[in-house]
Order: C-alpha cells, then sequence, then structure tokens
C-alpha cells in the first residue's frame, strides 16, 4: 500500500500486516504466518527467527520503493556488508549502521548517511532537505498515549513533516493498525521515544 500523505509504500516486518499485533502483543508464533513465503524467507523457521530483527531492512524497503527487494533479499544483502551479526550462541545484534550504510551505498547506489548524534529539529531540517530517516526509536511509540518505556532499540521511517508543518508523519515496520503504521506526532511526543541517532537516506529513489 502507497501512503496517501507521502506516496512512500506503508510496509511491516511481518508478512501479514494484520498479524503484526498478535506476534509482537499477543505472543503468535512467526511461523504460524500464512504469507510467510513472501518475505523471501528459506523457510517458516527462518523467517520467524529473523523477522523481529527486520525493522530496518522494512524501512529500507520503503525507502527503496516500488520494485524493491524482498525483505530476506535486503537482509541477505546487509549480512554480507556485516550490518547484521551472530555471536556463538546465535544471537542476532543490529542493525550496526555503518556497515549498513556502506551496504546501501554500494548495493543500492543510494548516499546513506549515519547520524550518530541527532535531534529533532534536525531530523526535519533533513525531511526539509529532500531526505528520509530511519530513526532509533522505542517500539512502544505504537502507544504514544502511554508513558514512554525507554527510547531506542527500534526503527521507523520518518518521511515528512505533518501537514501543519509542526510534527513528524512516520511509517512503522511493526505497527500494529493502519494508524500506526503510517503514524504522525507532534514533535514532543516523538522526542519521548527517540534516541537521538539514525540513518537518512534520499527521498523519493
Amino acid at each position: 500500500m502507497t501512503c496517501p500523505a507521502c506516496r512512500v509504500p506503508v510496509l511491516t516486518q511481518f508478512a501479514s500486516s494484520e498479524l503484526v499485533g498478535p506476534i509482537v502483543e499477543g505472543g503468535l508464533d512467526p511461523a504460524t504466518d500464512p504469507a510467510w513465503a513472501e518475505s523471501g524467507a528459506a523457510s517458516p523457521a527462518e523467517y520467524a527467527r529473523w523477522a523481529g530483527h527486520l525493522c530496518g531492512m522494512t524501512c529500507l524497503r520503503m525507502a527503496l520503493g516500488a520494485g524493491a527487494p524482498s525483505l530476506f533479499a535486503l537482509r541477505d544483502g546487509a549480512l554480507k556488508y556485516g550490518a547484521y551479526t551472530e555471536d556463538a550462541q546465535g544471537v542476532i545484534r543490529g542493525l550496526i549502521y555503518a556497515p549498513f550504510a556502506e551496504y546501501v551505498k554500494q548495493a543500492h547506489g543510494l548516499d546513506a548517511t549515519v547520524h550518530r548524534h541527532l535531534s529533532s529539529q534536525e531530523i526535519l531540517g533533513l525531511l526539509d532537505g529532500g531526505r528520509t530517516v530511519m530513526a532509533s526509536v522505542h517500539y512502544g511509540i505504537r502507544h504514544p498515549q502511554r508513558p514512554a518505556p525507554g527510547r531506542g532499540g527500534h526503527l521507523v521511517l520518518l518521511t515528512s513533516r505533518t501537514a501543519d508543518g509542526t510534527g513528524v508523519h512516520f511509517h512503522n515496520p511493526s505497527g500494529t493498525t493502519a494508524t500506526t503504521r503510517a503514524a504522525e506526532l507532534p514533535l514532543p511526543d516523538f522526542e519521548r521515544f527517540f534516541a537521538g541517532r539514525g540513518v537518512s537516506l534520499p527521498a523519493g529513489v
């Protein structure tokens, strides 16, 4: 689906968008997702193990627009550049920004810039300058009416300011409803979840 507000695709990191809520908040086994093969995973087990870690790849898919590779094809590319790692116990680490940016530049020809220290006002400047921003937020951002449990650990794609210019419009790969998948927040509410770092990409690729 293309977002009517910003014309950027709205995608989720789980293949069945209607199952995001049951998976991330209800404990449903991702391996039971009937659309798992659409992700490009080799098996339901691989899909279940990785999909929860692929918010960054979902943001990249949205930024790449129509014709983007599958979620797991992007994962495979990112793995080759070291943007994800696995330790001796098989624990998945990432997304690691610097190798991710190198992957995006080399494999997709996009000028990806790592922002290790990023303010919300700088985000607005990047959006105004024709960039999208993969921002590190807490996944609790899908419940902005609640106190923020923390900052960082999840990635969303900021695509534009809100119509009044004072807030941000973003796409959340783990949004559980249509209004949390393509969401808008006033800047002070966004800041409660934002970790102050991210990666910017050119818009409209």
